[in-house]
């Protein structure tokens, strides 16, 4: 039996007595031992506050983010010891892939977001500026900067590593340190995994510390600038959400709770359609991978009243082909509950059900195992007798445990699936376009993500019961009313938006990004030249001029097969209200724009991969006289590439000095040489 060790103020800390013992979930035999008695966590939390978010906040979005990558890779290579570990909690190795491999996915995901997506920098800009001013010289802008506590992590058992990883991906890239407290009866996978990660020693002092155990006090200690994440049941949420510290410092609080997910079958999808064996296939994976215990398990699944008998059979003889048992058999399809006691509540949990439901299937065969000694209880289909019965959309089995539904019409389904009172995820199942958009919009509003499954989206589609790093994980009302991951929305729950006014010289300091209206730093030959070292924000060039042809403008449409009339009838767009005479293709002022301002020689810029943000302010006639103002707006490194992307704001502007044309043109433009990877002269880096 390990006893487990907390992580805090930078040491490792055993507990001198008795923790709670928990037990492997097929043998029943000791696994650890987990107490917090003798953690400080007063002073985790000032280690977290005045060592690890100092430490974090020092770096940029891009340096962060290459700590969220070793992590995951370093997860990926030892992956081993933890699928070692994993088979205690009744897992199977498929099960603990969606744990162990998940979880480093979702570091490796937001690694990749934050390398690519975030600013080379500490400030997040939202949004474009606001001019406050008539001549310009006042701004307002939205900033996002890390706020200055720690984020609490209370965690549940079904997930200990992916459950830890996707709360602590997108708070690490935000510059945020993390307390962890995991589940008591997995807490030593959660372990496990932060040592691996402390032991490599990828993280700064205070970012990452591991309260296993209890954690009475804590909230005592958090304050208006701190965050709370929690994972588990929607009654432990509720209790949580109203500490009277937390309402009192308005500590913001995350709840990801237990919820009623359906699974709909649309009426268009008929016994022997290909939809109808995806929606049996996705109720039987639901029930029974890591036996149930998912949050985003089906729980409910609602079918047609005229096919219930035909799902009913359906369902009952793929869960028979369900092997049931010692998780570590290669052979076997589902494990074990977490423990006994997990067991035990299911059980009564199915019993409050079945004063209102069928029992249609509820026994299996356990192959190698011992299903008294061990936590297995038989994946089981209930049928309820009244579909509007209130234990049916309260009652939670926390396992393999779903219950058939018959409705009728699809508001009935709609009314249905809302009795949940809020969940995280339902699923739509049908071949029919417009039958799934009612269902979907009709249920929107009640789940924090609806996943729409077809014939021709099923061999990509994630399943049901997959979040990912890109989407919300959350949902309204019992489901928590809270939101996780979101890609990059991820990392604004722990960063503090802010609106600033003031000059564009002043806001450009603040953002690090131009400003329109800030000073422009010309005269330093054409910026193209310019290494990315080199360029400094505001860096800019005004180009020569030159005028739109009407012959330019013809052949532009003879070589791309643009015969708009504005461009090719005098008369037409004479009579247009918008044009009032022949005007050039936007895409001809964008070509000739990129004439003036493109260095032809080879240079420090690689390549020109994208515009944004391109609006055509004025129609350009022909006789215009166009020149461009070409700014260094934005800079990004590209760690280790040797290169970085630089943004350059760009004004096309006519002989009156009216914008015709604003745009962002982006670059990957190359460090100096033997800098962030690039080449020196040799070939060396």
């Amino acid at each position: 039996m390990r006893i487990l060790e907390s992580y805090i103020h930078g040491c490792w800390h055993a507990s001198s007595t008795q923790g709670i013992v928990t037990q492997h979930a097929v043998t029943g035999e000791p696994v650890s031992s987990v107490s917090s008695d003798g953690v400080d966590l007063s002073a985790a939390v000032d280690h977290a506050r005045y060592v690890g978010g100092p430490a974090l906040r020092s770096m940029t979005f891009p340096e962060r983010a290459a700590l969220l990558k070793a992590m995951g890779q370093l997860l990926i290579a030892e992956k081993e010891v933890l699928y070692e570990l994993s088979a205690a909690t009744g897992a199977t190795r498929a099960d603990s892939s969606i744990d162990i491999e998940g979880g480093a996915g979702v570091l490796l995901g937001y690694a990749s977001r934050g390398r690519r997506e975030l600013p080379d920098g500490h400030v997040l800009v939202d949004g474009d500026p606001e001019i406050l001013s008539r001549d310009g010289s006042f701004l307002g802008i939205h900033i996002a900067t890390p706020r200055r506590g720690v984020a609490v992590q209370i965690n549940a058992f079904n997930f200990p590593v992916w459950g830890t990883l996707e709360k602590l991906a997108p708070t690490l890239l935000a510059g945020v340190p993390t307390i962890v407290k995991p589940a008591t009866p997995t807490a030593f996978m959660t372990e496990a995994m932060v040592r691996l990660i402390i032991e490599a020693g990828i993280l700064p002092d205070g970012a990452l510390q591991l309260v296993c155990g209890r954690v009475d006090g804590l909230f005592n200690l958090l304050d208006g600038q701190d965050h709370v994440a929690f994972t588990g049941s929607a009654d432990t949420a509720a209790m949580l959400r109203s500490h009277p510290t937390l309402s009192a410092r308005s500590v913001r609080f995350n709840a990801e709770a237990d919820s009623l997910n359906a699974a709909i079958l649309g009426e268009a999808a008929v016994p022997g359609s290909d939809e109808f064996s995806l929606f049996v296939t996705e109720v039987v994976q639901e029930m029974t991978v890591k036996a149930g215990q998912k949050c985003t398990a089906i729980r409910r699944a609602l079918v047609p009243t005229p096919q219930l008998d035909a799902v009913a059979e359906a369902l009952a003889s793929a869960l028979a082909g369900v092997r049931v048992g010692d998780p570590a058999d290669a052979d076997t399809d589902m494990g074990a509950l977490v423990g006994v006691t997990q067991r035990e509540e299911v059980r009564g949990a199915v019993m409050a059900m079945r004063a209102s439901a069928d029992v249609v299937v509820d026994h299996c065969e356990f192959h190698g195992v011992n299903p008294k000694v061990g936590a297995f209880l038989a994946p089981t289909l209930l049928r309820a007798s009244d579909p509007n019965d209130d234990a049916v959309h309260t009652t939670e089995a926390f396992g393999p445990v779903c219950t058939l539904l018959g409705y009728d019409g699809p508001d009935d389904a709609v009314r249905l699936t809302a009795l949940g009172s809020g969940s995280l995820v339902a699923s739509v199942v049908t071949p029919d376009a417009n039958e799934a958009a009612a269902l979907t919009l009709g249920i929107a509003a009640h789940h924090g993500r609806v996943h729409v499954l077809d014939a021709i989206a099923s061999a990509n589609s994630t399943g049901h019961g997959s979040p990912l790093p890109t989407l919300v994980h959350g949902g309204p009302g019992r489901a928590g009313g809270g939101e996780e991951m979101g890609g990059l929305r991820g990392i604004r729950h722990h960063m503090q938006t802010t609106a600033v006014q003031g000059s564009p010289d002043m806001l450009t300091a603040v953002a690090g990004q131009w400003m329109p209206g800030a000073i422009r730093h010309v005269g330093q030959g054409h910026p193209f030249r310019l290494h990315f070292d080199d360029l400094e924000l505001g860096t800019a060039i005004r180009t020569a001029s030159r005028e739109v042809t009407l012959d330019e403008i013809e052949n532009f449409a003879h070589s791309t097969g643009d015969y708009f009339y504005a461009h090719m009838d005098e008369e037409a767009a004479s009579a247009s209200p918008i044009f009032g005479g022949r005007v050039a293709h936007g895409y001809l002022v964008l070509s000739l724009a990129a004439g003036l301002f493109v260095w032809p020689d080879p240079g420090p810029v690689l390549a020109n991969y994208g515009i944004d943000r391109c609006r055509f302010a004025k129609p350009t006639y022909p006789g215009d006289i166009l020149t461009v103002w070409l700014t260094a707006k934005r800079k990004t490194l590209r760690a280790g590439t040797g290169y970085g992307e630089v943004a350059w704001d760009a004004q096309v502007i006519n002989q009156d000095e009216v914008v015709v044309a604003a745009y962002d043109v982006l670059t990957m433009v190359a460090n100096r040489p033997g800098i962030n990877g690039a080449p020196v002269p040799d070939g060396t880096v």
